[in-house]
């Protein structure tokens, strides 16, 4: 049996450090992907500690053209023409 050791990234609400270090992250770029491409308005209403925070970060990566932060989730597959 093999166990791989789960960073959970409690308090951390960077979505480029949670990458780059490595924590556990729930794959939601997809999500992002529909959000960016699809809709023409969006009111981001979420409840208090929510992911309000690591949701525009993680845009604001994705605008920056971090395409280095996405390998491995479903933005790399769904994005063709990233701007760096």
């Amino acid at each position: 049996m093999i166990w791989k050791l789960c960073l959970y990234p409690i308090g951390i609400q960077t979505f480029s450090e949670i990458r780059e270090k490595n924590y556990l992250y729930i794959d939601k770029t997809e999500y992002v992907y529909r959000m960016t491409h699809f809709a023409k308005y969006v009111f981001l209403s979420r409840p208090r500690r929510f992911g309000k925070s690591l949701l525009t970060s993680t845009l604001h990566s994705y605008f920056s053209g971090r395409k280095d932060l996405f390998q491995g989730l479903a933005m790399e597959r769904l994005e063709k023409e990233w701007i760096e």
